[in-house]
């Protein structure tokens, strides 16, 4: 071997075995290894950069783990003066392959561990010098490590997977299963061989909703992964690492996406949109671009599941559920218009259609709950003017039912400080005009996300200008304060100023956390200190009523 090629070698191997051995032993301290998890190291990455560097024979960069094009979390030594002698033909064709040689030898031994190495690992080596560019790439797969993953998933699918509940996964496991649905060294890429193991899983999850919240993160992931990793580089250019802009590729430098391969990118797309229509959307116009035919279909009908159109007496109403969107055309303005539109749409709920839908509204009423903090959008126009009409309340109460959700959003705004829970306008609206109605109020801010939603701040006192403030409305209004953001200010249109109201108050917030008092109290007072000096000025019997509230949280 050429002796600069040797010098090399030596000072890229000596570091990269001190990175190997600071690694080990945080990766022999990991306990409780999945069975789906056959190691962790799968890439290396050995750059040399002449230009534009300080050092007078350039820098070596590692990476043991993909870098991102925004950080630079190599590890840097110094080349020496044998680079002066290494042309890019010596480098590409000789050192390139010692290198993979030794990382093969030591991929495939026991040397580090049975853990630190995934089956397989990407060598990637670039450098640049004078004029001469090149990234070169070289896959290595310890075939014996592979055959005993796809056992271990084997294993999991008829162990775990497929018998009848209460067998579960253990969450730990779901990651690694759904990375391992996308790829192919593992499973077929073919819906057919995939969805009915998701669904599976999905129905078992069924009653335990935050895993099911996490099952379909982690799948969705999986497979935008593969979106963005594997089948778009293929036939377009990414200008950003967050895949929102890909350049289609000229015909003479891409492939053609042949039919089982589109196929389970559109259905990628699909599952992908469960938790990220945009991206779905996306996805679907860049298969289009490709002459994908379904995708057309799809943006414009959507999947055929739900019935696209509805021609009312009053009222016309169309849907597309992979736009996750609903038309509402209201011909005349009254009761009877209004009632079939929701009719249609707690239809469409009742059958699966996404909650978190966007509604486009022709209408010539424009109607807004009294709430600031509410996006005055087509939906909120559209139930707003829906709540002009009484004999709607049941109906509007039906639909709320239907379409509440815990860490679901509205897609009627941008997602920001006006992102609400589906069913929020017809709750709010329903709270305000009719005290029949306070029960549906409650249930929705016992499931509202409060570290993530904040228009229902200003619904307290939205309430409280509608109902004022009554004994026996103190239940409803301590749950609307606990359905409050954490950081929601004090409820200034809201004084205790009865023992009546006292006792009412105390009575309502008795069955409470500590924590819950705490915050219904100081939303109310505006703190701890200032409820104690209230009940110290306060004239009997206001004064033993407040001091017991004091108390509460003393």
């Amino acid at each position: 071997m050429n002796h600069a090629i040797e010098a090399l070698l030596h000072d890229v191997w000596e570091e990269i075995a001190a990175i190997y051995a600071r690694e080990r032993p945080r990766i022999d301290g990991i306990k409780n290894f999945s069975a789906l998890q056959a190691g962790i190291k799968d890439y290396i990455r050995v750059a040399w950069r002449k230009r534009a560097e300080r050092a007078e024979y350039g820098t070596l960069y590692i990476d043991v783990e993909r870098p991102f094009s925004w950080s630079d979390s190599s590890y840097k030594i110094e080349a020496g003066p044998y680079m002066a002698e290494l042309t890019g033909e010596l480098l590409a064709e000789a050192f390139f392959p010692a290198l993979c040689e030794r990382v093969d030898r030591l991929f495939r031994s026991d040397e580090l561990g049975p853990r630190f190495f995934d089956y397989r690992m990407e060598v990637a080596f670039e450098f640049e010098q004078d004029r001469d560019e090149a990234r070169l790439k070289r896959l290595l797969v310890n075939q014996p490590k592979l055959d005993a993953l796809r056992t271990s998933l084997e294993r999991f699918i008829e162990t775990k997977i497929m018998p009848d509940p209460p067998v579960l996964p253990k969450p730990s496991d779901l990651f690694f299963f759904a990375y391992h649905l996308v790829n192919p060294d593992l499973t077929a890429q073919r819906a057919s061989a995939i969805d009915p193991l998701i669904r599976r899983l999905s129905d078992k999850l069924q009653p335990h909703p935050q895993r099911l919240r996490e099952w379909i993160g982690q799948y969705a992931s999986a497979f935008k992964a593969w979106a963005q990793d594997d089948f778009l580089p293929r036939h377009f250019i990414g200008s950003d690492d967050y895949g929102h802009d890909w350049r289609l590729k000229e015909a003479s430098d891409r492939q053609a996406a042949e039919d089982d391969e589109m196929d389970f990118f559109l259905y990628a797309a699909l599952k992908i949109g469960a938790i990220e229509p945009d991206t779905r959307q996306r996805y679907l116009v860049l298969a289009e671009r490709l002459g994908a035919k379904q995708a057309t279909q799809y943006l414009k009908a959507g999947s055929g599941k739900f019935a696209s159109a509805y021609d009312g007496e009053l009222a016309a109403c169309s849907c597309n559920d992979i736009s996750q969107t609903i038309e509402i055309r209201i011909r005349s303005e009254e009761e009877k218009a209004y009632g079939e539109a929701l009719d249609y749409i707690i239809g469409l709920l009742r059958q699966g259609f996404p909650k978190g839908y966007q509604l486009k509204l022709n209408s010539v009423q424009k109607h807004f709950l009294p709430l600031p903090t509410l996006a005055k959008s087509k939906l909120h126009q559209f139930f707003a003017n829906a709540l002009v009409y009484p004999a709607l309340f049941p109906k509007l109460a039906e639909y709320a039912e239907a379409a509440m959700e815990e860490f679901a959003w509205y897609g009627d705004v941008e997602p920001s400080e006006k992102s609400v829970m589906p069913g929020t306008y017809a709750v709010f609206g329903l709270g305000l005009y009719s005290e029949a109605y306070f029960p549906l109020v409650c249930r929705y801010m016992e499931l509202v996300d409060t570290e993530h939603q904040m228009a229902q701040d200003g619904y307290a006192k939205a309430f409280i200008d509608a109902h004022g403030v009554k004994p026996e409305h103190m239940p409803a209004i301590v749950s609307i304060l606990l359905g409050g953001n954490e950081e929601a200010t004090p409820v200034k249109n809201m004084s205790i100023d009865s023992s009546e109201l006292a006792e009412a108050l105390l009575q309502a917030l008795k069955s409470k956390k500590k924590h819950e008092r705490e915050l219904a109290l100081c939303r109310i007072f505006g703190s701890a200190d200032k409820l104690a000096k209230a009940a110290r000025q306060a004239p009997p019997p206001l004064k033993e009523g407040l001091a017991q509230l004091s108390a509460l949280i003393g």
